[in-house]
């Protein structure tokens, strides 16, 4: 038999030199199967790292890892090998001291299966031969790898072809290449409302029907936009550089699973506050206090708030000025919204503006699906107006309110600050449009229509007053 250490070196050079296993894994295969398979399905990274008992952490950096492309894992493991729960039985009973035969009668698998497994997949960095089913089952994935060099690797000349196509310089007609601005990749989607890289940017599958034509009888010279794809966003696979992905259209760091592109935006937006929810009575106009609003925007993020009245057209006008540090200091992960429209600036000043009016005149507000009111449950816990959204690229569900701002561009035209005007010369405006006799009206102007409303209202109470 020898001694240990000489059955240790023996079982080495059967296996051969490998790395070592480091920190075990907390997760197998098939936990990534089902992380993958929720990616699929439109969840993020997070969500399904926890529906597989993993950290969010751990999701997030396998996403990463894989640039958000699925590495298509087969769902099962042939029953031709071993399982992760198999080798745990293998485990027990070993320390038990059953023998191979024994094992594999009750494991109904071959004798010399169950020896080679303990052959190859013992822990040999301990003083014995130890079978761990934790360090079988890493030696196993890691042996059942099959990398495959990737064509683009391979081939010098077709690499050289789609990198001039993807990023190669863009030219003047005289042939002098034209640099274009300084945009430097920081390893992020494409950067707002900034500059990017110039380049030739042809799109990969612009390269991989165009091979055909400037190659047509070079069969080595051809690839698939999917593998140009995979090459950009799998930085394992070796072949183009990760910066490279500045070149697309999209500027996307990582791949964005279909299902999560296909989901609409705002998950403030739930199926209780949909405007499929609002009252029949706002939809008639005879019932006034139920208000529509949107966002007009101007030159650096600049905006001003826009509320109408759905029957008597009366329009207010939100000052939305910028919070102190705007353009001055560094912008924080997660911080407030300086450029003044964020949810909670614009929660604070739609309540400041609907609590001052009587009760039956706040009913109902419908909004577009900007985040800015992404705290629409506090507004409504503030104020008591019940508050909607409109569908997805629907504005005539808030027609009302589209003519208002299309009005309002008289003033506020596209392209020009709109933080410049103070609160009073913003009112001031609203009090002018408010004061245009409407043909919808009968000629009367809004403001003569909502008067006339409150005086009702007036009535209408002291008529019930006991």
């Amino acid at each position: 038999m020898g001694t240990m250490r000489e059955r240790q070196r023996a079982v080495q050079l059967y296996r051969g030199q490998i790395p070592s296993p480091g920190r075990p894994t907390v997760a197998w295969r098939q936990d990534r199967v089902q992380f993958w398979a929720a990616i699929a399905q439109g969840a993020r990274s997070e969500d399904a790292a926890l529906e597989i008992g993993v950290s969010p952490a751990v999701g997030t950096r396998w996403f990463r890892h894989a640039g958000g492309v699925n590495p298509s894992l087969a769902p099962t493991v042939s029953g031709r090998y071993l399982s992760f729960a198999e080798r745990e039985d293998i485990a027990i009973w070993r320390a038990q001291k059953l023998g191979v035969r024994e094992i594999s009668r009750r494991l109904r698998r071959s004798p010399s299966t169950i020896s080679r497994e303990l052959r190859r997949n013992a822990s040999t960095r301990t003083w014995r031969l130890e079978y761990r089913a934790s360090i079988a089952q890493w030696h196993a994935e890691r042996r059942a790898r099959r990398p495959k060099l990737a064509k683009l690797v391979a081939n010098e000349r077709l690499r050289g072809y789609v990198q001039d196509r993807l990023a190669g310089m863009v030219c003047a007609s005289d042939g002098a290449p034209v640099l274009g601005p300084d945009a430097p990749w920081k390893g992020r989607n494409k950067p707002r409302r900034q500059d990017r890289r110039w380049a030739t940017a042809w799109s990969p599958e612009q390269i991989a029907n165009r091979l055909a034509v400037d190659f047509p009888d070079d069969g080595s010279m051809r690839i698939s936009h999917e593998a140009i794809y995979q090459a950009l966003y799998v930085q394992s696979r070796g072949a183009l550089k990760r910066e490279l992905v500045a070149c697309l259209r999209t500027g996307r760091a990582l791949r964005v699973p279909r299902a999560r592109a296909r989901k609409q935006p705002g998950g403030h937006v739930t199926s209780e506050v949909l405007i499929s929810e609002r009252p029949a009575e706002a939809d008639d106009r005879a019932v006034p206090g139920h208000w529509e609003g949107d966002l007009i925007i101007g030159l650096d993020r600049s905006a001003v708030g826009t509320v109408v009245e759905r029957s008597t057209r009366f329009t207010i006008l939100v000052h939305l000025p910028r919070m102190p540090g705007y353009g001055t200091e560094p912008r924080v992960k997660n911080g407030p919204a300086l450029a003044g429209y964020g949810a909670e600036a614009m929660r604070d000043a739609l309540a400041s503006r609907f609590t001052s009016m009587p009760e039956q005149l706040r009913r109902s507000l419908t909004w577009d699906r900007g985040k800015e009111l992404a705290q629409h449950a506090q507004l409504t816990i503030d104020t008591g107006l019940a508050i909607y959204f409109a569908d997805p690229h629907s504005p005539w569900q808030r027609g009302t309110n589209e003519n208002t701002n299309g009005l309002l561009r008289q003033y506020f035209p596209k392209g020009t600050d709109l933080a410049r005007w103070s609160r009073d010369e913003v009112e001031a405006i609203a009090a002018a449009l408010n004061a245009r006799p409407r043909k919808t009206l009968g000629w009367k102007t809004p403001a003569e229509a909502l008067n006339e409303q409150l005086l009702l209202l007036q009535q209408g109470g002291v008529a019930t007053t006991p």
